[in-house]
């Protein structure tokens, strides 16, 4: 039966191999046991023998866990070498890690927070992350691969099958580790084709400035109906006062546009009371125009 994705069935077999070896070396050793347990037990044997060396048992006893670990290796190295060997006609998607969220970017600019891939194509992924070490983790596709700050690492796959996938984190980052969630949709090539061609349609409902705060995580962190999340709520902040801690000593700022550039450039010197300070900083992130459209949306009364 073909596995849900080209590294599958190697990564599998690999897999049992070294739990066969295992149960093996339980099963065998167990039984071994018992077996001296019972045939030299005191009362078959109430005076003790000397036990003489014997160099057979020596050279199987090294021979055999050796070839048994050459095997293990083996098809180790034979699930995990094609992950190596990405093809040049892959899809190239761009992932960003943050805390604590997804985003996959394509090459014509489309970006969304689930994977969109097409059945039987290989998809390279390049991976980066924006603050902390996580790991991107797809089990139905038996692919994972950490997102570093300051490296980009690649993987890459291709599906078998049309359906949803999890994508996990499966590296512990922060408070919200397992929040980050996300799914790869496995599309037939022509619906991917058009998915892709399409052009994202702007809900006139959604300001554009909350739209780049969703692309960028920020709502992983902070809430927009007033409830504590990690960060403080983005609800109604703009033009009130806030308590922040500044080299150790407190002091009240009113939120207006200089403090939301300060706060989303160089968030950490300005921390506000009662949160700590782990938001990475986001200069340059945003270019001059951007930063006006997420303080239009503070300012309005979808903010509020």
């Amino acid at each position: 039966m073909q596995g849900l994705s080209n590294f599958s069935e190697g990564v599998d077999m690999a897999f049992y191999v070294i739990i066969g070896i295992s149960l093996l070396f339980l099963i065998g050793l167990t039984t071994l046991m018992i077996f001296f347990v019972v045939k030299y037990s005191r009362k078959r044997h109430p005076k003790a023998k000397e036990v003489k060396e014997s160099t057979k048992m020596e050279i199987l006893w090294i021979a055999i866990p050796t070839i048994l670990v050459l095997i293990m290796f083996y098809y180790g190295w034979v699930g995990y070498r094609p992950m190596r060997q990405i093809p040049d006609d892959a899809i190239k998607i761009k992932v960003t890690a943050k805390m604590w969220s997804w985003t996959f970017e394509y090459e014509n600019g489309k970006w969304d927070s689930l994977l969109y891939v097409p059945v039987g194509k290989a998809v390279a992924l390049d991976l980066i992350s924006d603050d902390v070490v996580h790991s991107l983790y797809i089990p139905a596709f038996r692919v994972k691969e950490d997102a570093s700050p300051g490296v980009t690492n690649k993987m890459w796959f291709i599906a078998n099958q049309t359906g949803e996938y999890d994508i996990l984190c499966a590296e512990y980052c922060g408070l919200k580790h397992s929040d980050m969630y996300s799914r790869v949709i496995v599309l037939p090539e022509d619906d991917y084709l058009a998915w892709y061609n399409e052009e994202k349609k702007f809900d006139p409902n959604i300001p554009p400035g909350f739209e780049l705060l969703q692309k960028n995580g920020c709502i992983a962190c902070h809430s927009t109906d007033g409830s504590k999340l990690v960060g403080p709520s983005f609800k109604g902040i703009y033009g009130i006062d806030r308590t922040v801690i500044i080299d150790g000593k407190e002091k009240t700022l009113t939120i207006d546009d200089d403090y939301i550039k300060r706060s989303i450039s160089d968030p950490n010197v300005e921390i506000v009371k009662d949160f700590n300070a782990i938001m990475p900083p986001y200069k340059d992130k945003f270019t001059d125009e951007e930063m006006k459209l997420i303080i239009d949306y503070f300012k309005s009364d979808s903010a509020k």
